[in-house]
């Protein structure tokens, strides 16, 4: 069975940094393209940062362009966002979402999420 847990949220403070990590279990995690998610209170959910391996690329929303790196250690089947220079507006629950390669129908993954508060 297929799990994804995201781990490393909490509370910083404005201009802080956190990492988060998203860690597969079940599964090697170098056949799935993973994406990060978050949904604010009583906004809908919204893409964050994709990290596809073949071939290799990534992708950011507009507003963490610059601010958010995703990364990945397969051999450590873990997908990282790091977060810097964090606002208010990135407070969010944070998703982790794999969805296999090549997979049709799609196979795919979330995780329970976690959360990321920016507040001084």
């Amino acid at each position: 069975q297929v799990r994804l847990v995201e781990s490393g949220g909490g509370l910083v403070q404005p201009g802080g940094s956190l990492r988060l990590s998203c860690t597969a279990s079940g599964t090697n995690f170098d056949i799935y393209d993973v994406t990060w998610y978050r949904q604010a209170p009583g906004k809908e959910r919204e893409f964050v940062a994709i990290i596809i391996s073949v071939p290799y690329s990534t992708n950011y929303h507009d507003s963490v362009k610059g601010r958010f790196t995703i990364s990945r250690d397969d051999a450590l089947n873990t997908v990282y966002l790091q977060m810097n220079s964090l606002k208010p507006e990135d407070t969010a629950v944070y998703y982790c979402y794999a969805r296999r390669r090549n997979s049709s129908p799609p196979i795919s993954y979330w995780g329970p999420g976690t959360q990321v508060t920016v507040s001084s």
